[in-house]
């Protein structure tokens, strides 16, 4: 790493902080031949590969969850903050199984599971998309899923 401001490549931390937001460690640092100070944000490179249905593969990307989330979510009672609050947290989820690759049906999996506690219409929605509905059935089917899932929890113990 180099110096922003004059390219010298040693310098001294002053400070570091958690930045759980951005799930990283946020570094104040001093140049130490040019004494300004800027920020480095340490991440963990933990990429996870995802096997899509075509046998494609390609590096996860949170935003395509976030846009595929917030698409299901849109107009309903979930706000953009909890969309991203799903999408980090299936992050997290899928970086804690350890694995190097998963496939999109395990990632639509966990979202639909989400979503179906969640709010039934963005459930419905993004199920529509990802299971690719073709005929009533199935789509009346997944509505009863969403029923018989509300149910269980009433049911649950606490």
């Amino acid at each position: 790493m180099k110096c922003p401001f004059c390219g010298h490549r040693e310098f001294k931390v002053t400070d570091s902080r958690n930045a759980s937001e951005m799930n990283a460690i946020r570094r104040r640092r001093e140049c130490l031949d040019c004494q300004k100070r800027f920020t480095t944000f340490e991440t963990v490179d933990a990429a996870v590969q995802v096997r899509k249905r075509d046998n494609k593969v390609e590096d996860f990307q949170i935003d395509k969850l976030n846009r595929g989330v917030g698409a299901a979510c849109r107009h309903t009672r979930v706000g953009h903050e909890q969309v991203l609050q799903i999408s980090s947290e299936i992050a997290q989820e899928l970086l804690d199984r350890g694995e190097k690759e998963i496939s999109t049906t395990d990632i639509g999996t966990i979202v639909m599971d989400r979503l179906k506690r969640l709010d039934t219409i963005a459930y419905i929605r993004f199920a529509c998309v990802y299971k690719r509905f073709k005929e009533l059935d199935e789509l009346i089917s997944a509505i009863q899923s969403v029923d018989e899932t509300k149910e269980e929890y009433a049911n649950a113990p606490n």
